[in-house]
């Protein structure tokens, strides 16, 4: 069979469009192809919403022409009823002969059966056509499926001798030193709506009393999460606000906690690797990805323990010379930014374990 990866590459580009909006399930894309032209394409738009290979194949203008083309599409065609029917059925029902898909599903249900019921009725697959870049733009579905935890993401700011902060304690009224410009903290927005859950740790939670949503860009709130393990955020911090889903993550839950339907207490032992007990609990939540913004500890502990997938370093032109220095971090600069008065660093680390 022959087949033109740049085709693929139309597909990779079509699934980046659903960036923030199809999580948990993965980015797809998927053209139709009929003497080596597109004559359809589409992607998967919304969680719950139509696949690629239906926005596909319902694009097509000449249906007549579909039993003479080939289907492109970045992730297997799944087998299974979940929100949508299975797409594997409608390339079959519509008589496409041929298909090439970049990467498998790694997820149980469908790893490997949409592939074998197409097989199955004649269509002509193959398969691994661009999968690495397939793989990667899917890191985070690929992580939740074969480790059964959540993508972890670090974020900070720091300045350009590697300080946080200036030094801060609850009540003693200072206000944090602006590292990131509008442009950033813009952009950090941004970055907040691609994932399920962010968090803080309780330092952070009374220093900077933060609301931890995207307000600054189009798309979901993130669920926030925050450690709480002697109940010291006072009642009316922005985070019991009940505005976004929020968990708080505490040794006991206090007896006269706040009553609002937005707002769940997790007990956890302390005494334990809480890390590991987060994690954990936050995957039984279905809160796969997770932004940790800090501050320096929770930031430290994720690091020391190579619990993380990707972060985000912004460094700021100016120094700070004192305060609350910023972790120290080792991993392969994937890509460097620069913005009026900072850098920001893009770092990755191998998918090739599980936490535990």
């Amino acid at each position: 069979m022959e087949f033109n990866p740049l085709f693929m590459k139309r597909c990779l580009q079509l699934a980046r469009k659903g960036e923030g909006f199809t999580k948990p399930n993965p980015m797809v894309g998927a053209v139709v192809v009929y003497d080596n032209r597109i004559i359809g394409e589409g992607f998967h738009r919304q969680y719950g919403e139509a696949h690629a290979e239906v926005n596909a194949i319902a694009s097509v203008k000449e249906a007549d022409l579909l039993p003479e083309s080939t289907l492109y599409v970045s992730l297997e065609p799944c087998a299974h009823y979940g929100k949508t029917p299975p797409c594997a059925e409608l390339v079959i029902s519509r008589k496409i002969p041929r298909v090439v898909v970049a990467a498998g599903d790694p997820n149980p249900k469908v790893s490997g059966k949409g592939i074998a019921m197409m097989r199955d009725q004649g269509i002509e697959v193959i398969q691994g056509v661009l999968e690495e870049e397939a793989r990667e733009l899917n890191r985070v579905f690929f992580v939740n499926q074969l480790h059964n935890r959540p993508y972890i993401i670090l974020k900070w700011a720091q300045s350009s001798d590697g300080f946080m902060d200036h030094f801060r304690t609850p009540g003693d009224g200072k206000t944090p030193v602006i590292i990131s410009s509008s442009l950033t903290h813009t952009i950090v927005h941004k970055m907040r709506t691609q994932v399920q859950g962010i968090m803080v740790g309780t330092n952070t939670a009374l220093l900077d009393n933060p609301q931890l949503t995207a307000r600054k860009w189009f798309g979901q709130h993130p669920a926030r999460v925050v450690i709480d393990k002697e109940n010291k955020i006072p009642a009316n911090a922005f985070l019991f606000d009940g505005s976004v889903p929020t968990i708080v993550f505490t040794a006991s839950p206090p007896h006269d906690a706040i009553k609002k339907t937005q707002l769940k207490y997790i007990d956890i032992d302390f005494s334990g690797d809480t890390n590991q007990q987060i994690l954990d609990r936050l995957y039984k939540e279905k809160i796969l990805s997770l932004l940790v913004e800090g501050g320096a500890q929770l930031l430290d502990s994720f690091i020391e323990k190579g619990m993380w997938d990707e972060a985000y370093i912004e460094i700021a032109e100016k120094p700070l010379h004192t305060g609350t220095k910023a972790p120290n971090i080792e991993g392969n600069v994937i890509t460097s930014v620069k913005y009026p008065g900072s850098v920001q660093f893009h770092l990755k680390s191998k998918i090739t374990r599980n936490f535990h």
